[in-house]
């Protein structure tokens, strides 16, 4: 059922949403890690907002501090609500037990109903031949691979900005050659880290997203924009129909952005889609 048949006030004109499964305009929140998230409060976002959520990902591994039947049932929750759930990006730390540990790793994965594994390497330095590898593993059991690019070295555990700085970064260049292989392996999407872009920088590198989306195109790239003036400047610039990660407590606030609705002063009103209605695809 098209989400415009049950909303309230359906005079008031939306930006149209392709319906779910979408291919386009993805909305994936984040999970249990800064928040707590249990199946009753996981509901009450599903119930009221499921229809505008794609995916629901972990962070940190938290999946693996919860009881096994919790956890199912709470992936169970988000497929009623045609949401899949991704792991994020675990299995960087999981690599570090060997091939063994990632091969079960994997099939448990599959066993409580995981339909995306991250594959993320943003603390280790891995050869881009070994995450083909993975790509391939995750692929034959079923599940979407999700690669995770970027330009700075250890992105993704909320380090400090100077520590990051003292990394360096790498060039985007780099970045879009190996998220071509990527997707040319069958990755179902590549995450785009936002440290080094967006995130731990004194100035935005808003070159860095335009090189990646000339290269790539908009649909099978997400950027992680879990941040309001973020996904304000993606929507602004991309389009409402840009694939974006943000926390599960900005999923209202994002919507009413995407639709047309609300926004900021440089944004109100002027959030707009055109389709025909005989043809809205």
């Amino acid at each position: 059922m098209s989400n415009e048949q049950h909303r309230a006030f359906p005079f008031i004109r939306l930006n149209p949403r392709d319906p779910k499964p979408r291919r386009r305009g993805l909305t994936e929140i984040r999970g249990p890690y800064y928040t707590p998230m249990g199946k009753r409060y996981l509901e009450d976002i599903l119930e009221n907002f499921g229809w505008w959520i794609d995916t629901l990902k972990f962070a940190g591994g938290s999946f693996t501090l919860m009881p096994r039947d919790q956890l199912v049932e709470l992936l169970d929750l988000c497929h009623r609500y045609d949401v899949q759930v991704s792991t994020g990006g675990f299995v960087e730390r999981v690599l570090l037990q060997g091939p063994d540990v990632v091969d079960r790793y994997i099939q448990e994965c599959k066993a409580v109903g995981f339909d995306i594994i991250e594959i993320s390497a943003g603390f280790i330095s891995i050869p881009v031949d070994d995450v083909l590898r993975l790509i391939d593993k995750v692929q034959r059991a079923g599940l979407k691979p999700k690669p995770e690019v970027g330009i700075q070295f250890g992105a993704g555990g909320a380090s400090a900005t100077e520590a990051l700085e003292a990394e360096g970064t790498q060039a985007v260049e780099w970045a879009i050659a190996r998220a071509r292989r990527y997707l040319d392996a069958g990755a179902w999407m590549i995450m785009i880290e936002s440290e080094g872009i967006t995130e731990n920088v004194r100035t935005w590198r808003t070159d860095v997203p335009a090189k990646i989306i000339d290269a790539l195109g908009l649909e099978r790239i997400m950027f992680e924009a879990a941040d309001p003036p973020v996904f304000e400047w993606y929507i602004k610039n991309y389009g409402p129909e840009v694939n974006l990660f943000v926390d599960h407590s900005q999923i209202v606030q994002l919507e009413c952005l995407r639709s047309g609705i609300w926004g900021t002063t440089s944004t109100w009103a002027r959030v707009l889609t055109y389709k025909d209605e005989g043809n809205a695809s």
